[in-house]
């Protein structure tokens, strides 16, 4: 293949890859973009192994194959509730893909045509110690964040007494580190290098809680971004380097829009001082909790308020999740509006484990888009409501994020559910949310507990509206 013709395939691959980002900004969209994806990828991966100077062998091929069989039945597999923490995983193997090509590269410098064993150029090292330490840091710090997104719980996962003074010495260190391989191509200085930096995003990760991570996974998103552009430099692929620059700088986009809506400042994030969980459980553990009164109604009480309502507004949380309640949510919905309700949808940016996530389960619902609705776009619309349905949300309706200067999620945008004639809260108990504290929501007069799983309750309501089973 001539370089010009290898030249154009990559960028109409670079190309599909912007495409692909631009169908992703939208649910109406995703599809498209996701086809986008592959055909870029595709494009890459063919034009990359047709190159002059590229060796197919078997192996090769048989990686290829049992890495693109995994992931088949990976997504065969999965269920939606479980992509956050299969997001992260990912993640984890771009960072390692990133520490091995850079450990091939300095031990095989002229397979790379970057220089001969122990005089490779500068820019190389510079290169590849950029993408190995970026790497190592996506590769440990999703590990991490895999783990706290399953569930696992292990001493080597929680937070420890020093945290930051600890990961400002770990910086320091990976920063001496890279300069000393980069200016003498050492051997061991590699190996530090790469030691520190897994410590190091091991440690970044460590004492953000459960109600930061979908900026954790949006920000180790463009770690991974950025770790592949650098190694892209390494091999001289333009494909890699556009694909890995777009990843970085969109995850690092996405991260700031989420830090605003958390009202949240990005460099707490790229820091690792965005949220600890020491700080939740203290919240949660360590404050006396006042016994007050709230109003629990059923599923029938629920239909009867909603059959006789204008207006209904559904904010799905994590709860709607984990029990899979969208699609018992979108038949309750189709039957409000058949008694003549109008029905939406609010989504809080960072609702659920991951970027979108909500907007997701709704789409596999089949919820029509044109009802999916953002924070800002409908906020201002709770005080002319006749019922605001929350199902699973929690920390993101909370009015102490407006009223209490002393709340861990004060200053965070939330939902105004409060200000809807009546609030509808579907809850499998009076537990916190991830942030530790009480939400005041609770015990407002015009709200109406709904304790139990969120689908066995939306199911109830159908069965009360009139609808039926399914």
């Amino acid at each position: 293949m001539s370089p010009t013709l290898s030249a154009l395939l990559y960028l109409a691959a670079s190309v599909a890859f912007i495409m692909s980002l631009r169908g992703l900004s939208s649910p109406e969209t995703a599809r498209a973009g996701n086809f986008w994806g592959i055909a870029g990828m595709a494009i890459a991966i063919v034009t990359t192994l047709v190159q002059p100077n590229m060796h197919v062998s078997f192996w090769m091929l048989l990686a290829m194959a049992i890495g693109g069989g995994a992931g088949l039945f990976i997504a065969a597999r999965i269920e939606m509730t479980a992509l956050p923490q299969l997001v992260a995983a990912f993640h984890s193997l771009v960072g390692l893909a990133a520490v091995l090509v850079a450990v091939a590269a300095f031990y095989s410098p002229t397979s790379f045509g970057i220089g001969i064993p122990g005089a490779i150029k500068l820019g190389s090292l510079i290169e590849m110690g950029l993408g190995t330490a970026i790497g190592a840091i996506t590769f440990s710090g999703s590990i991490v964040a895999f783990a706290k997104l399953q569930g696992l719980r292990s001493p080597a996962l929680e937070p420890m007494p020093m945290q930051h003074p600890i990961n400002a010495a770990l910086g320091a260190t990976c920063v001496v580190l890279l300069v000393w391989f980069c200016l003498t191509g050492d051997e061991l200085a590699l190996w530090l290098l790469i030691a520190a930096t897994l410590v190091m995003g091991w440690f970044l990760i460590i004492p953000i809680g459960g109600a930061d991570m979908p900026v954790v996974v949006s920000m180790l998103n463009s770690y991974s971004g950025w770790a592949a552009c650098g190694i892209g430099f390494t091999l001289q692929n333009t494909a890699l380097i556009v694909t890995g620059a777009l990843v970085g700088s969109s995850g690092a986009i996405l991260s700031y829009v989420m830090c605003r809506g958390m009202n949240r400042s990005i460099f707490n994030v790229i820091l690792g001082g965005f949220g600890t969980d020491a700080g939740a459980g203290a919240a949660a553990g360590g404050a006396k909790k006042e016994q007050r009164p709230v109003k629990a109604g059923s599923a029938e009480d629920a239909a009867f308020i909603m059959k006789n309502a204008a207006s209904v507004i559904i904010v799905p949380g994590y709860g709607m999740a984990v029990a899979q309640a969208q699609h018992a949510l979108r038949e309750m919905a189709d039957l409000l509006k058949k008694e003549g309700a109008t029905v939406r949808y609010a989504i809080h940016p960072v609702a659920g484990r991951m970027p979108g996530h909500m907007n997701v389960l709704l789409a596999e619902a089949n919820v029509p888009y044109d009802e999916v609705l953002e924070l800002d776009e409908i906020n201002r619309d709770f005080a002319q409501t006749d019922v605001a349905f929350v199902i699973g949300a929690n920390d993101v309706t909370n009015p102490a994020a407006k009223t209490d200067p002393k709340s861990p999620i004060y200053g965070m945008p939330i939902l105004d559910v409060e200000k809807a004639k009546t609030v509808l809260f579907v809850k499998r108990s009076m537990a916190s949310g991830y942030a530790g504290v009480d939400n005041e929501l609770f015990f407002r007069d015009n709200t109406m507990m709904l304790f139990g799983d969120a689908k066995k309750v939306c199911e109830e309501i159908v069965k009360s509206v009139g609808g039926g089973g399914h």
